[in-house]
């Protein structure tokens, strides 16, 4: 007879009015990023907007760094979200290269969550730090996961391990070759490759490249598609 698993506890009441108000007070902190910019984050204004004490908001965040960490995290898993999505949604015969529907996606997102997008990507919150290997971490590395997975769809580890790039530094090498990880020249290819994706991206939603007007999309699409073209001549063929 099949084994049954054992069905996983219900939270309790108390729990989930706990994950009720730790949702409530990050949804606040996302409108007032919104509505006034990261910079101006506090504690005692989001206590204010959902009418309650800052004592009683520490029961949920017991710091500022913590109700931002949970904040960026949040950021950070939509921002996924809608990379995934784009992948997903567009996939299939005649559909552009998955990395290209992401990078789309991660565009189009940032745009529309400017504010949001600032908070991740602009200018770092003062006296903030991130937990080392934390939640943020954690965020960012399934978001990267997804591009890294549709940039060398299709090669072995051997090709990407043979990639032509220039020599790179023993002490980098040893940075890059975590258990898990890429091959290090995969992992050089797939930095420099965000660093041009992502770098695209802040010019225009930092007003940057207005001046190309209805013609930004176009441009971002033929620069990804370049980008990509270029990347993948330093991967060896097969065999």
């Amino acid at each position: 007879m099949p084994v049954e698993e054992p069905m996983a506890a219900r939270p309790s009441l108390r729990e989930r009015r706990r994950a009720t108000a730790t949702r409530e007070i990050v949804e606040a902190a996302e409108r007032h990023i919104t509505e006034h910019g990261p910079a101006a984050l506090s504690l005692r204004a989001v206590a204010r907007d959902l009418e309650m004490s800052v004592q009683a908001l520490y029961h949920y965040f017991p710091s500022r760094d913590a109700l931002v960490t949970a904040l960026i995290t949040k950021v950070y898993d939509d921002l996924t979200d809608a990379v995934r999505t784009a992948v997903e949604g567009a996939a299939g015969e005649g559909a552009p290269p998955g990395v290209v529907l992401a990078s789309e996606g991660y565009r189009r997102w940032a745009i529309d969550n400017p504010e949001r997008f600032q908070l991740i990507y602009g200018t770092p919150l003062r006296h903030y730090r991130a937990p080392v290997d934390g939640p943020t971490t954690q965020a960012v590395q399934r978001m990267a996961e997804i591009f890294a997975r549709e940039l060398f769809a299709g090669y072995t580890a051997e090709q990407l391990a043979g990639a032509d790039v220039p020599p790179l530094s023993a002490t980098f090498l040893a940075d890059l070759e975590a258990p898990g990880a890429l091959p290090a020249p995969a992992m050089a290819l797939f930095l420099k490759a965000w660093g041009q994706l992502h770098g695209l991206v802040v010019l225009e939603v930092f007003g940057h490249t207005g001046f190309l007007g209805e013609h930004q999309a176009e441009i971002f699409r033929l620069s990804i598609h370049t980008l990509v073209e270029e990347l993948h001549r330093r991967i060896p063929a097969a065999g």
